[in-house]
């Protein structure tokens, strides 16, 4: 059957109008997804910590941002952000945290050996992977200091891995890592290019694109700042000791740590929060109450500390709380001092990020003689509101713990990994839905066809045809 030249150019125009209702639909199911909430866990390279800490070196190495330890020879940066695509298993996931090496101290106090590894982020995109992390290094010889943001840092082996698909969370185990070009000269020529660096290890909470939703105003407040010699709300952020907390979990004490009362676990540090009393902005002053409590059990451990309070005064702050231990508890013990030169508010928020900490005696005494008086602690981070609108510096994000959901890679790097159940149901669900519309896009163009042709036959026996 032959159409008229108008019945042609309204079948044209009527297809285009389907496809471009339909086509929306289909490529909603494509969309990227955002990352938030995961950790990464990398060793860097496990035979660089033993070289720093060893008898040449004799170094050691710091955690910097939030950044923990994991296993015997790991760090775990935390609180991933970033996007996935499902339909090409492109992956973006920046993570925050750092750590610095220090070794060969010179008669001066300063190293020949420094070098800062943070912010590492993971890209895949099309069977390929690399990972960036913001280096500082010095020279070996010259001394010359380099600082570098986002070096393309290591080349990833995804041979085997389908990154297509995938649910949340997205999880990749033991992924082999290869020092770069650009790598090999932010480690200050320790390694040459090509080195094999620690594999890595990473898990991501993904989730749906958010529909734009119509912002609101906030309602104005009748009161916007703290009373006069009063906060909002406050938490202080202190580990204890890494070492000890290691200690805790390791082979001797085969122990853990239990939290209550409010507490929270950040991974590398403990939140004490919902802060109570007085902070005065002019002078710098605080002296504060917070809840939670951690509680320390092993081989010959029982240790509990609560109750936590910090005074702030002249520069100088002291963290103190109830200990427990051996069943008698000892009230409102000192436990360390640490500096806090500049505790003033901005924009509603005093806030000491990582400030140095020494033990007292009576935290000392506090850990049966395990430590001296002045021995280094973890750092304490403190944060005040006395603004209504202000936040406190949010916790390490390390994502979930259930099963993941995408392809995970082998030990081996020849070794092949299928995508796991769950990326399969996503796969599939998307399917499903493609399939449901071309069914119901088939159907449209099939009664439109249908009315088409009605009208050009009645059209051709009402008029006669050329």
């Amino acid at each position: 059957m032959l159409l008229s030249r108008p019945a042609r150019a309204f079948t044209v125009l009527l297809f285009a109008a389907i496809l471009g209702s339909l086509l929306p639909a289909t490529a909603a199911q494509a969309a990227g997804r955002t990352v938030q909430g995961g950790r990464l866990d990398w060793g860097i390279k496990s035979s660089f910590q033993s070289y720093v800490t060893g008898p040449i070196a004799q170094g050691n190495w710091n955690l910097t941002g939030g950044a923990a330890t994991v296993g015997g020879s790991q760090f775990r940066f935390h609180s991933a952000q970033g996007s996935y695509d499902p339909a090409t298993g492109a992956l973006t996931a920046g993570f925050s945290g750092g750590v610095r090496f220090l070794g060969h101290r010179k008669s001066d106090g300063t190293h020949e050996l420094d070098l800062t590894v943070s912010r590492p982020r993971v890209r895949i995109e099309g069977g390929r992977g690399t990972l960036y992390a913001d280096m500082a290094s010095k020279a070996k010889g010259s001394g010359q200091v380099t600082t570098s943001s986002q070096v393309p840092l290591a080349s990833l082996n995804l041979s085997g891995i389908d990154m297509r698909g995938g649910g949340s969370p997205i999880s990749l185990t033991n992924v082999p890592a290869t020092l770069t070009a650009q790598g090999a000269r932010a480690f200050a020529g320790y390694y040459t290019a090509g080195t094999p660096l620690d594999p890595i290890s990473l898990t991501v909470d993904v989730k749906a694109a958010a529909e734009p939703t119509a912002t609101k105003s906030p309602e104005p407040s009748a009161t916007t700042s703290a009373a006069p010699g009063g906060f909002r709300d406050g938490a202080v952020d202190w580990g204890v000791r890494r070492t000890f907390r290691e200690y805790v979990t390791g082979s001797i004490a085969q122990g853990k740590w239990t939290l209550s009362a409010g507490a929270q676990d950040g991974g590398a540090l403990f939140r004490f929060p919902s802060g109570k009393g007085t902070y005065d902005a002019r002078k710098q002053t605080l002296d504060a109450d917070f809840a939670g409590s951690v509680r320390f059990t092993g081989t010959h451990i029982d240790l509990a500390l609560g109750q936590v309070s910090v005074t702030v005064t002249g520069g100088k702050g002291t963290l103190s709380a109830d200990v427990t231990s051996a069943g008698k508890t000892e009230k409102a013990v000192p436990l360390v001092t640490f500096t806090a030169k500049d505790f003033a508010p901005k924009n509603g928020l005093a806030v000491l990020t990582e400030a140095p900490a020494t033990l007292t005696e009576g935290g000392a005494k506090a850990f049966g003689g395990m430590y001296k008086a002045g021995t280094e602690m973890d750092p304490v981070s403190l944060a005040v509101a006395v603004d209504a609108k202000a936040q406190l510096p949010a916790l390490p994000d390390l994502g979930s713990d259930t099963k993941p959901s995408a392809s995970a890679a082998s030990p081996s790097a020849s070794a092949s990994a299928a995508p796991a159940a769950p990326a399969k149901a996503a796969a599939s669900e998307e399917s499903s839905a493609t399939a449901t519309y071309l069914a119901l896009g088939a159907g449209v163009l099939l009664a439109a066809a249908i009315a088409v042709y009605v009208v050009v036959r009645r059209r051709r026996t009402a008029t006669p045809s050329a």
